[in-house]
Protein backbone atom coordinates (compact mmCIF):
# COMPACT_ATOMS: atom_id res chain seq x y z
CA UNK A 1 0.00 0.00 0.00
CA UNK A 2 1.15 3.70 -0.40
CA UNK A 3 -0.48 6.62 0.39
CA UNK A 4 0.05 10.38 0.06
CA UNK A 5 -1.31 12.23 3.32
CA UNK A 6 -1.96 15.68 3.17
CA UNK A 7 -2.38 17.78 6.38
CA UNK A 8 -5.18 20.14 5.48
CA UNK A 9 -7.13 22.58 7.02
CA UNK A 10 -10.14 21.62 4.91
CA UNK A 11 -10.62 18.83 2.32
CA UNK A 12 -13.76 17.76 0.18
CA UNK A 13 -14.86 15.26 -2.30
CA UNK A 14 -17.38 16.00 -4.43
CA UNK A 15 -18.70 13.77 -7.29
CA UNK A 16 -21.51 14.43 -9.86
CA UNK A 17 -21.88 17.74 -8.25
CA UNK A 18 -22.24 16.38 -4.93
CA UNK A 19 -20.07 17.12 -2.13
CA UNK A 20 -19.87 12.96 -0.33
CA UNK A 21 -17.18 13.95 2.10
CA UNK A 22 -16.10 17.34 3.58
CA UNK A 23 -13.93 17.78 6.70
CA UNK A 24 -11.90 20.99 8.34
CA UNK A 25 -8.24 19.96 10.23
CA UNK A 26 -7.35 16.62 9.80
CA UNK A 27 -5.94 14.11 7.15
CA UNK A 28 -6.77 13.69 3.27
CA UNK A 29 -5.48 10.14 2.52
CA UNK A 30 -4.81 8.95 -1.06
CA UNK A 31 -5.09 5.42 -1.11
CA UNK A 32 -3.09 3.12 -3.92
CA UNK A 33 -3.25 -0.75 -3.09
CA UNK A 34 -1.58 -3.29 -5.16
CA UNK A 35 -2.26 -6.91 -5.31
CA UNK A 36 0.26 -8.55 -2.49
CA UNK A 37 -1.14 -5.60 -0.09
CA UNK A 38 -2.45 -7.93 3.15
CA UNK A 39 -3.93 -7.19 6.78
CA UNK A 40 -0.86 -6.44 7.83
CA UNK A 41 -0.03 -3.63 5.64
CA UNK A 42 -3.27 -1.94 6.65
CA UNK A 43 -2.45 -2.58 10.58
CA UNK A 44 1.04 -1.16 9.97
CA UNK A 45 -0.40 2.02 7.66
CA UNK A 46 -3.43 2.65 9.88
CA UNK A 47 -1.23 2.85 13.38
CA UNK A 48 1.26 5.05 11.37
CA UNK A 49 -1.24 7.37 10.27
CA UNK A 50 -3.18 8.00 13.60
CA UNK A 51 0.13 8.38 15.42
CA UNK A 52 1.98 10.37 13.10
CA UNK A 53 3.60 13.95 14.73
CA UNK A 54 2.87 16.45 12.11
CA UNK A 55 0.24 18.89 13.52
CA UNK A 56 1.70 21.71 15.73
CA UNK A 57 1.85 22.10 19.41
CA UNK A 58 1.59 25.15 21.43
CA UNK A 59 5.22 26.22 20.56
CA UNK A 60 4.07 25.78 16.52
CA UNK A 61 6.71 22.57 16.37
CA UNK A 62 5.06 19.65 15.05
CA UNK A 63 4.50 17.54 17.90
CA UNK A 64 0.99 16.29 18.19
CA UNK A 65 -0.97 13.55 16.15
CA UNK A 66 -4.04 13.00 14.54
CA UNK A 67 -5.36 11.61 18.00
CA UNK A 68 -3.96 13.90 19.57
CA UNK A 69 -5.91 16.75 18.13
CA UNK A 70 -9.15 14.68 17.56
CA UNK A 71 -8.77 15.35 13.71
CA UNK A 72 -11.07 14.23 11.16
CA UNK A 73 -9.77 11.97 8.10
CA UNK A 74 -11.31 11.47 4.10
CA UNK A 75 -9.65 8.05 2.50
CA UNK A 76 -9.50 8.47 -1.37
CA UNK A 77 -8.70 5.08 -3.54
CA UNK A 78 -5.74 6.61 -6.02
CA UNK A 79 -5.02 3.63 -8.10
CA UNK A 80 -2.68 5.92 -9.75
CA UNK A 81 0.19 6.41 -6.94
CA UNK A 82 1.33 3.37 -8.41
CA UNK A 83 1.78 4.17 -11.88
CA UNK A 84 4.88 2.89 -13.94
CA UNK A 85 6.54 5.83 -15.65
CA UNK A 86 9.68 4.21 -16.93
CA UNK A 87 8.82 3.69 -20.57
CA UNK A 88 7.13 5.65 -22.45
CA UNK A 89 4.58 9.01 -22.02
CA UNK A 90 1.83 7.28 -21.21
CA UNK A 91 1.34 5.89 -17.24
CA UNK A 92 1.32 1.94 -16.70
CA UNK A 93 -0.81 0.94 -14.16
CA UNK A 94 -0.33 -2.38 -14.13
CA UNK A 95 1.11 -2.30 -10.55
CA UNK A 96 -2.12 -1.39 -8.96
CA UNK A 97 -4.94 -3.76 -7.68
CA UNK A 98 -8.18 -4.64 -9.94
CA UNK A 99 -11.39 -3.57 -7.77
CA UNK A 100 -12.04 -7.60 -7.12
CA UNK A 101 -8.66 -7.25 -4.80
CA UNK A 102 -8.73 -3.15 -3.97
CA UNK A 103 -12.31 -2.32 -3.24
CA UNK A 104 -12.24 -5.01 0.24
CA UNK A 105 -9.05 -3.68 1.53
CA UNK A 106 -9.72 -0.57 0.42
CA UNK A 107 -12.97 -1.21 2.63
CA UNK A 108 -11.15 -2.86 5.47
CA UNK A 109 -8.21 0.20 5.30
CA UNK A 110 -11.53 2.27 6.47
CA UNK A 111 -12.60 0.17 8.74
CA UNK A 112 -9.51 0.03 10.84
CA UNK A 113 -8.47 3.33 10.58
CA UNK A 114 -12.30 4.17 12.06
CA UNK A 115 -11.29 1.86 14.96
CA UNK A 116 -7.68 3.61 15.65
CA UNK A 117 -9.15 6.96 15.73
CA UNK A 118 -12.62 6.33 17.06
CA UNK A 119 -14.48 8.24 15.10
CA UNK A 120 -15.77 7.95 11.46
CA UNK A 121 -13.60 8.00 8.45
CA UNK A 122 -15.20 9.83 5.40
CA UNK A 123 -14.36 8.56 1.99
CA UNK A 124 -14.92 9.24 -1.56
CA UNK A 125 -16.48 6.53 -3.92
CA UNK A 126 -14.23 3.71 -5.01
CA UNK A 127 -14.03 4.05 -9.17
CA UNK A 128 -15.72 7.16 -9.12
CA UNK A 129 -15.08 10.21 -10.89
CA UNK A 130 -14.16 12.35 -7.89
CA UNK A 131 -13.10 16.31 -8.07
CA UNK A 132 -10.93 16.95 -4.72
CA UNK A 133 -10.12 19.58 -3.06
CA UNK A 134 -8.16 20.90 -0.39
CA UNK A 135 -6.26 23.39 1.78
CA UNK A 136 -2.86 21.73 2.33
CA UNK A 137 -2.06 23.46 6.01
CA UNK A 138 1.68 23.58 6.14
CA UNK A 139 1.90 22.72 3.36
CA UNK A 140 2.96 19.33 4.44
CA UNK A 141 2.50 16.58 2.50
CA UNK A 142 4.22 12.68 3.37
CA UNK A 143 4.39 9.70 1.20
CA UNK A 144 4.17 6.24 3.01
CA UNK A 145 4.93 3.13 1.34
CA UNK A 146 4.01 -0.33 3.13
CA UNK A 147 6.90 -2.26 0.84
CA UNK A 148 10.03 0.47 2.28
CA UNK A 149 9.14 0.63 5.96
CA UNK A 150 12.47 2.77 6.42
Amino acid sequence: MKVVIQRVSHASVTIEGNIVASIKKGLLVLLGIVNDDTQEDINWLCNKISNLRIFEDENDVMNKSLLDINGNVIVVSQFTLHANTKKGNRPSYIKAAKPDVAVPLYETFVKQLELQINKSVQTGEFGADMKVQLINDGPVTIIIDTKNKE
